[in-house]
C-alpha cells in the first residue's frame, strides 16, 4: 500500500488509524426531491447519534453527507470519551459560575453515561473500556493552574485525585485525575448504529452537499445538485456550520488543526488517558489492534488552521516524542484533525439564531468531540421534540459572554483581517517549473497568484488560491496536501474541491496557458 511507503520514517499518505478494516455501509446520492420530519446534515457523531434518538422518538429521519459518512472529524479523533476538557473548569467558574459550570461537567458526564450505556445494552464491539483522565504537567508555571484546577473538581464534586508523582513513565511534577472516564473505537460504535437505523427507515445519503436552507414553517435544504428536502426541522451538524443563517459564525469561531500518530511501541502503557498542561500538547492512549496487540494513540501540536508553514514538522515531533519515551517498532498511521473553538469554550448548541423557527445547530467542540457532540444530540433531540432540557440555556448559541467574549472576539477577528491583508500582498513561493513531484506551493501564473500542485505523475493541478467562503487567500498544507484557509478554516484538495467547511463551493480551476 503507498501509504506504508516512509517519508522521514512516517507513513507518506495521512490515514486515521480508526478507518482501517471497518465495512462501512454505503448509500446514494439524493437524486429527487423528498420530504421528512428532520434533515440532518452531517454523518458524524452529533449527526448520527441524533438521528439514532430522533427515529427513537418516532421521527423520520434523513440524514445527508457531503462525502462518506464518518469521514470526517469523527473519523480523525483520539477517541475518549470524557468530561475532563484541560484545565477548564476553573476558568468556566470565574466566567459562568458555579451553577452553569457544573451544568457543562454534568452535560458531558451524562453523555460519557449514554454512550456506556448503549454500548451495553445494545452489545456494540467497539473497545469501549474504562479509564481514568489525567492532566499532568511537568513545568512549574502550570503547577499552580492545576492546584486551582484541582480546587474546582473540589468545589464540582468530581472524584478526582492530585497527585505529586510520576503515574506514566513521562516526565511530570504533578497529575490531575479525574475518576471513571472511557475511551472506545468510535467508529466501531457508529457503524453499528447507523446499520440500526437502516433497519428502522432513516434514510441517508452520501456524496450530497448542502448548500443553503430556506426558512420557514417547513424549512428546504438544498443541495449542490439543485435537489432539496423539505422538514420541519433542520440539524446542521457539518462541523463549521455551512449555512450561518445571520448567527455569524463565522466572527464567533475560529478553527485549529491538531496531529495523531498511531504506533506500536516497545513499552506499554497499562491503563489512562493523558494530556499534558503546557504547549506543546501531548496526549497519550492505547487501544488494540484486531491481533490483540497495543497501539499508542499520540497526539497533540495545535495550531490555527492555514498558519503553519510546514505541517510536516508537527508529526515529526510527534513521532520524536513517541520514541523518546515508548520506543516505536511500527508506524502504521499519521493523521490530523480540525477542531472548531467559541469565544468562550462552551459549545454553541441549539437553535441557529433566537429567531430561528427550527434549524439547530451543534458546533465548537474544540477538541472533546466525542462527549460534547454526543451531549449536542440529547439536547437537539430534547428542543426538537418539545422536552425541556436544563443544558438549553447554557449553551445556546445566542448567548454573550462579555468576559471572555468581547476581548476573544476582538483577537480572533484582528486575526482574520490581519490574515486576509497578508494573503492579498504575499508574492510566490516558487516558479511553476520549480515544483518537484508531490509538491505543492503558491506560484504565479500570467502574473496572478494560483496555488500549484505537482502530482507523482507529473500532472499540474492549479486552483485559484481565494477561499469561496470570504475571500481570503489558502495556504498549501504539505502534510495533508490540501489548501487551508487560515481566515475561518475552509480546506480543499489539491483539486480544489472542498474538504472542510464553511466554504461549500469549491475552488476555481485556472489555466496555465
Amino acid at each position: 500500500m503507498d501509504n506504508k511507503n516512509q517519508l522521514h520514517g512516517m507513513p507518506q499518505h495521512p490515514e486515521p488509524y480508526w478507518r482501517e478494516g471497518i465495512d462501512f455501509p454505503s448509500f446514494p446520492s439524493l437524486n429527487n426531491d423528498i420530504k421528512t420530519d428532520v434533515a440532518v446534515i452531517g454523518a458524524g457523531i452529533t449527526g448520527i447519534t441524533a438521528a439514532y434518538l430522533l427515529a427513537k422518538e418516532g421521527k423520520k429521519v434523513t440524514v445527508l453527507e457531503a462525502n462518506e459518512i464518518l469521514n470526517g472529524t469523527t473519523a480523525h479523533t483520539t477517541a475518549k470519551i470524557t468530561a475532563q476538557h484541560g484545565i477548564i473548569y476553573d476558568e468556566l467558574i470565574s466566567h459562568f459560575g458555579l451553577e452553569n459550570t457544573k451544568l457543562y461537567y454534568d452535560a458531558n458526564q451524562e453523555a460519557l453515561e449514554f454512550i456506556r450505556n448503549l454500548v451495553k445494552s445494545e452489545n456494540i464491539h467497539c473497545d469501549f473500556s474504562d479509564q481514568d483522565a489525567v492532566i499532568f504537567t511537568n513545568e512549574e508555571p502550570y503547577l499552580e493552574q492545576l492546584q486551582k484546577e484541582y480546587q474546582a473538581y473540589q468545589k464540582l464534586n468530581i472524584d478526582s485525585t492530585y497527585d505529586s508523582e510520576m503515574l506514566l513513565d513521562l516526565p511530570m511534577k504533578a497529575a490531575l485525575t479525574m475518576k471513571h472516564q472511557a475511551q472506545f473505537h468510535p467508529l466501531k460504535y457508529l457503524v453499528h448504529l447507523v446499520e440500526k437505523l437502516k433497519d428502522e427507515g432513516v434514510s441517508f445519503y452520501e456524496h450530497t452537499t448542502a448548500e443553503d436552507i430556506q426558512e420557514g414553517d417547513v424549512s428546504k435544504v438544498i443541495t449542490r445538485s439543485g435537489h432539496s428536502v423539505e422538514a420541519d426541522a433542520v440539524i446542521v451538524a457539518t462541523h463549521y456550520p455551512f449555512y450561518d443563517g445571520k448567527g455569524f459564525y463565522f466572527s464567533r469561531l475560529h478553527a485549529e488543526r491538531s496531529y495523531s500518530v498511531a504506533v506500536k511501541a516497545e513499552k506499554d502503557l497499562e491503563a489512562g488517558m493523558y494530556i499534558n498542561a503546557e504547549q506543546p500538547s501531548r496526549s497519550v492512549r492505547y487501544t488494540q489492534n484486531e491481533a490483540g496487540e497495543k497501539v499508542l494513540i499520540i497526539g497533540g501540536e495545535g495550531h490555527k488552521t492555514g498558519q503553519s508553514e510546514n505541517t510536516l514538522k508537527h508529526y515529526e515531533a510527534l513521532q520524536s516524542f513517541s520514541d523518546e519515551h515508548f520506543g516505536i517498532q511500527e508506524f502504521p498511521n499519521r493523521w490530523s484533525t480540525q477542531d472548531l473553538f467559541t469565544l468562550d469554550q462552551v459549545p454553541y448548541i441549539g437553535k441557529i439564531t433566537a429567531n430561528s423557527q427550527n434549524i439547530y445547530v451543534a458546533t465548537g467542540f474544540r477538541k472533546w468531540g466525542m462527549s460534547n457532540g454526543t451531549a449536542a444530540a440529547l439536547l437537539l433531540t430534547d428542543l426538537i421534540v418539545g422536552r425541556e432540557n436544563r443544558y438549553a440555556d447554557l449553551f445556546t448559541p445566542s448567548r454573550f459572554k462579555a468576559d471572555p467574549g468581547v476581548k476573544e472576539f476582538i483577537k480572533e477577528n484582528t486575526n482574520v483581517a490581519v490574515e486576509l491583508v497578508k494573503g492579498k500582498v504575499e508574492g510566490a513561493d516558487k516558479k511553476l517549473e520549480e515544483l518537484n513531484l508531490d509538491e505543492g506551493a503558491v506560484v504565479k501564473v500570467n502574473g496572478k497568484r494560483a496555488g500549484a500542485y505537482r502530482d507523482s505523475a507529473g500532472q499540474v493541478h492549479l486552483v485559484d488560491t481565494t477561499c469561496t467562503h470570504m475571500g481570503c487567500e489558502v495556504e498549501w498544507n504539505n502534510g495533508e496536501r490540501s489548501w487551508d484557509c487560515p481566515c475561518h478554516g475552509s480546506r480543499f484538495d489539491y483539486a480544489g474541491e472542498v474538504l472542510e467547511g464553511p466554504a461549500v463551493k469549491p475552488l476555481k480551476k485556472v489555466n496555465e496557458n
